[in-house]
């Protein structure tokens, strides 16, 4: 089984990429929050790799980090939950957000997913709470850890009204404004927008 790709990002794109390792270029499917850690296409990649072989499937899912992968790993454990649902719900919220909600029993936020229906919701906040323990960030208080915030909220309606997914929406504004809602509107939306384009 392939565990790792090192070589060249030839090609980009939010929910895949291809790794040209010594010519051989491997197809390989990401979550978002791999994504954005990624450079350019012509630098170099490291990734973590998952494969999926059934009879008719020969997938490659990828990973900056060990946690993301460790995630994948627990999520696709649960009954319901494959390896394509498993990048997307780790596409849905930020890598931190999604483990503050699952040591919450955060169900209604889970909900949010998209794919994720409120009993898959509940599966996985049922499964994987003492799971993630070890996960949270530190110097956050998993209590605290709310919604986003009312300017948050009014980038991502902006952004989705320019036509933009709503859930890779609320995965950019969050992580922009991980410490708080204190640049205002403006500053966040344009710094979103640059995100996207970038």
């Amino acid at each position: 089984m392939i565990a790792q790709l090192k070589g060249i990002l030839s090609e980009k794109s939010a929910d895949r990429i291809i790794v040209d390792v010594g010519g051989v270029g491997y197809e390989v499917l990401i979550p978002f929050s791999t994504y954005y850690e990624l450079g350019d296409v012509g630098e170099k990649v490291v990734l973590k790799i998952y494969t999926y072989v059934r009879e008719d499937t020969f997938s490659l899912f990828g990973f900056q980090t060990a946690k993301e992968k460790k995630l994948f790993l627990q999520l696709i454990q649960i009954s319901g939950i494959g390896p394509r649902l498993g990048i997307a719900i780790l596409s849905g919220l930020p890598v931190d957000e999604f483990v503050i909600a699952v040591s919450n029993s955060d169900v209604a936020r889970l909900g949010t997913i998209p794919g994720v229906g409120k009993k898959t919701a509940e599966r996985i906040a049922l499964e994987m709470k003492d799971k993630v323990a070890d996960l949270v960030p530190d110097g956050v208080s998993v209590a605290g850890f709310g919604p986003l915030g009312t300017v948050q909220k009014d980038v991502v309606s902006a952004l989705v009204n320019l036509g933009y997914p709503r859930n890779k929406a609320e995965t950019v504004v969050s992580r922009l404004t991980r410490d708080g809602d204190d640049e205002g509107f403006e500053v966040i939306l344009k710094k979103s927008l640059k995100e996207f384009s970038g």
